[in-house]
């Protein structure tokens, strides 16, 4: 991927600060493969014209090859029997400079703050105030008196201002701001908005904010405050040293004035500063690739010549199919020059520049009996270019016509999509699960052959994906080094982890109440991660109506009740150091507004994601949405968001990538999801692909005149439900068998932990690898209590998760309480007998006072007053340990 750096410059003194550029090119690409020539330092950027009458030279592959031909004209038609030029994409960024001054006006009496950017584009200036005063993160228009021409109102609460060039041969696209310092502004806030690409510029996540006075707090999006022209050098410097002189006159003279009129500004000191950061554009740009296949007469070689128009150096990474399954394979040699094979898997050739035109090109030598010539090109090491989303394909065999220009050979014909083939493993396993769940096929096959049948798919639909995806070698997915010969982490799933997952809930009710919860968090990721948990689940970290987080407003301040963006940054980072992986809560159900309608409703938002009322559901009756009617139940406290709108969708998709990307969360909770489509669930994880994903679907057990049915299976039934149209790309929380628990527990009645089949009757029951098993939370937990487990019970409860398949989760109260060190104890019988997501369970009782059962042959357990005991045998069991009403053994 080609960089433009532009450097910044002082042009005049007449123009202050505003500097000049000029354009550096970065060196070539590197390569990884070793080679001996001297590549020019760069070749253009343009379109090539593939001229039908140029004549391409033959390069030797080797010396015992005979001359293949001549001459390779690529307009006859006597031997060419496949010709095409394929259109691709690819991105460059483009860096330059964005500035930031704040100095006294011409006047010398008001000040101006000029915002400008060096890079070519539409650019807007997306701004507003604050106010002396004003408390939260909500912006204020100016006054219209300090609007510059050409501003535009957005809505009540923003300016947007289009950036102009001074000049026609000025680099730098400007805005500038007059304001009053006597005025009661407190901070100008910004964002730089790129109309062209629809990007927005924003400072560590948030808005700039340049304070006006010297006594607001740095919440980590602050700029220039206190710096003044100090942070300038040279001829610069002392240019500012004489203006400061001269302000700090003027300002004495003003000084009496100033306070006389508003007592409020004693506090306001204005320093004048200049402040760059570099700011980075993503452009398009159009290349092409040139192919046209020949069989030589003298050796009855296949001779394919690929040529490119795309600048620096360029790789073909490429092998050759037997038939139209299109598996790549190695062909025999000879190779054109600088050619290294990867991994076994494929060979990988440096394209050689053209003797003329900024070109570059190889010929390729084949057996006839090749089917299909395949490849794609790799730039670096993290840019691949493929044709409409697959490998290019070249046909060698059965093709007498020449294609027209422009990629219409069939290069989708019979190719293999990896989404394509995972769906459809999953829906032929959907049906068999459904058919053997049928009244008919329960009568037709034994019970003990309908198990074997749903373990042995419940594994295959994972172990297959994961074959599939690490056989493939058609499709680049180096993200190490090509040069790391250890065999990479096998990927189960989207959304499931490794299978051995043990998740933490890193919070409770009252964690916001200190203000610096992430910090205290991060001086106990060590002991965390020491306990055995592999995964932690944060609180919600959005700016929001309540303290706890669940009612966010503006999605992309992470400055929170819990801590600062910067210290949740560095929470992240702490526990990826001990090894754990962060989920964070995400809520996309519904969103509280910033501003009311002409109805006085609140269904208008602010912030980057400035959303009216199109993106609010019109079935609630509390916040008259012009949405779609809801695809889900809604939450009546604040608008409900309507997924089916795409900007909606594209919106969000946004922020969970910039989630991942600014904070470096490895997954997510997602919160009500009882509200809308597990569809539109399914979209968004596949846009973010989260290590791990869980969904709290949340509603009521079946209770029949007050007591609990033993049957709850149309409980589980609503969350398989949501599971599979997320297309089990997330897990679910196992409500229903922490309800069973209660009962069963609370009630003596631990019959109730077996379902008609012998099965444990939650989810875990039915879909063992979604199923995320708990007993207490913050809603149900902590100082809410809304659904408290039975007091005394609560290791009998872990005794059950933490030994059983499934994804258990432990809440924090519960670790950091008497209970630690029983919890840690079962972490470690579960981790040193390899109990994972799948594991098989043989219940051996469930009767009134006791629940026994037998985990993989390995680990045996009961809970409960009642008497059990493993079986004396083949196996030698060994009490692992023990507390009130439960035990655990191992094998021995």
């Amino acid at each position: 991927m080609a960089a433009v750096t532009i450097d910044s410059l002082l042009q005049n003194p007449t123009l202050l600060f505003r500097p000049k550029a000029k354009v550096m090119l970065k060196p070539p690409r590197s390569l990884d493969c070793s080679r001996n020539r001297k590549l020019p330092l760069s070749r253009g950027s343009c379109f090539c014209s593939f001229n039908p009458r140029r004549t391409i030279h033959v390069v030797r592959a080797s010396s015992s090859e005979t001359a293949l031909i001549g001459n390779f004209d690529t307009s006859s038609s006597d031997d060419i029997f496949y010709k095409d030029i394929f259109p691709v994409k690819r991105i460059e960024k483009v860096e330059g400079k964005f500035f930031i001054r704040l100095d006294r006006s011409k006047d010398q009496h008001d000040w101006q703050l000029t915002v400008g950017c060096s890079l070519p584009g539409k650019w807007i200036l997306h701004w507003g105030v604050s106010y002396l005063g004003d408390s939260g993160s909500e912006w204020d228009q100016p006054p219209k008196g300090m609007r510059p021409p050409g501003s535009i109102p957005i809505k009540d609460y923003a300016i947007e201002t289009p950036l102009k060039k001074l000049s026609e041969g000025d680099i730098f696209h400007e805005v500038k701001i007059d304001f009053n310092p006597s005025s009661e502004i407190a901070a100008i806030h910004f964002v730089l908005k790129d109309e062209e690409t629809g990007a927005w510029y924003q400072h560590r996540g948030m808005d700039f904010k340049v304070p006006l006075v010297d006594y607001l707090e740095d919440d980590g999006n602050t700029v220039g405050a206190k710096r003044g022209f100090g942070v300038l050098s040279g001829a610069l410097q002392q240019f500012s040293n004489v203006l400061l002189k001269s302000e700090a006159s003027h300002a004495d003279s003003q000084n009496n004035s100033i306070e006389s009129k508003d007592s409020k500004n004693k506090n306001r000191c204005l320093e004048g500063f200049y402040e760059e950061q570099s700011i980075v554009k993503e452009v398009s740009v159009g290349n092409l690739v040139s192919v046209a296949v020949r069989k030589s007469p003298e050796t009855g070689k296949v001779i394919v010549c690929l040529e490119t128009d795309i600048p620096g150096d360029v790789v073909v990474h490429w092998g050759v199919c037997r038939d139209d399954a299109k598996i790549w394979e190695i062909p025999a040699a000879p190779y054109p020059p600088e050619t290294t094979v990867f991994k076994n898997k494929a060979l990988r050739t440096l394209l050689q520049p053209k003797a003329t035109g900024n070109r570059s090109g190889a010929l390729f030598t084949l057996d006839e009996e090749h089917f299909g010539f395949l490849f794609v090109l790799k730039l670096d090491d993290n840019t691949w270019l493929k044709f409409k989303e697959n490998d290019f394909y070249v046909p060698l065999l059965g093709t007498s016509s020449v294609p027209g220009q422009y990629g219409q050979s069939d290069i989708t014909t019979e190719e293999i999509s990896s989404k394509s083939y995972t769906d459809g493993i999953i829906n032929e396993i959907r049906n068999l699960v459904s058919g053997l769940s049928s009244e008919k096929s329960q009568k037709t096959k034994t019970k003990e052959v309908q198990e074997s049948i749903l373990q042995e798919i419940e594994q295959l639909a994972a172990e297959a994906y994961s074959i599939f995806r690490s056989s493939i070698t058609t499709v680049p997915e180096e993200v190490v080094s090509e040069t790391e010969t250890t065999k990479p982490a096998v990927k189960i799933s989207s959304g499931t982890g490794t299978g051995f997952e043990i998740l933490c809930q890193g919070f409770n009710w009252e964690s916001h109440k200190s203000g610096r919860w992430y910090m205290e968090l991060k001086e106990k990721a060590s002991e965390i991660s020491s306990l055995g948990f592999t995964v932690i689940w944060l609180p919600p970290p959005t700016e929001s109506v309540s303290p706890e987080g669940y009612m966010p407003k503006d999605l992309y301040n992470l400055n929170s009740r819990y801590g600062t963006i910067a210290e949740l940054k560095e929470l992240v980072k702490s526990l990826h150091e001990v090894g754990m992986k962060v989920l964070g809560d995400v809520v996309l159900n519904h969103r509280c507004a910033h501003f009311k309608n002409q109805n006085g409703v609140w269904n208008i938002f602010g912030g980057r994601l400035n959303w009216d009322d199109r993106a609010v559901v019109a079935d609630d009756p509390h916040f008259q949405g012009r949405g779609n009617k809801s695809s889900g139940d809604n939450f009546h406290a604040a608008p409900n968001i309507d997924h089916s709108q795409e900007f909606v969708r594209k919106d969000l998709k946004e922020w969970l990538g910039w989630l991942r990307e600014e904070i470096g969360y490895d997954g997510w909770r997602l919160d009500f999801v009882r509200g809308f489509w597990g569809g539109y669930v399914k979209d968004y994880l596949e846009a973010s692909e989260p290590y791990f994903a869980v969904g709290e679907y949340w509603d009521s057990l079946s209770y029949t005149y007050g007591e609990m049915d033993h049957n709850q299976d149309s409980h589980r039934q609503r969350i398989v439900d949501w599971i599979n149209a997320t297309n089990g790309t997330a897990g679910a929380f196992d409500v229903t068998t922490k309800g069973i628990l209660h009962s069963a527990l609370e009630r003596c009645e631990y019959w109730r932990l077996s379902d008609k089949k012998g099965k444990p009757p939650g989810v875990v029951g039915w879909w063992p690898s979604r199923a995320v098993t708990f007993i207490e939370n913050h809603d149900t937990g902590s100082t809410q209590g809304h659904w408290r487990f039975p007091g005394g019970k609560e290791m009998q409860g872990y005794a059950y998760i933490l030994t059983h398949p499934g994804t258990p989760a432990v809440f924090y109260d519960h670790i950091f309480s008497h209970h630690r060190s029983e919890i840690a104890n079962l972490i470690s019988v579960r981790n040193r007998n390899g109990i994972h997501c799948r594991s098989l369970v043989k219940i051996v009782k469930a009767e009134r006072d006791v629940y026994a059962a037998i985990i993989d042959e390995k680990v045996a357990m009961k809970i409960g007053p009642g008497y059990y005991e493993p079986p004396s045998g083949s196996q030698r069991w060994s009490l692992a340990l023990e507390g009130r009403d439960y035990k655990v053994w191992e094998t021995s």
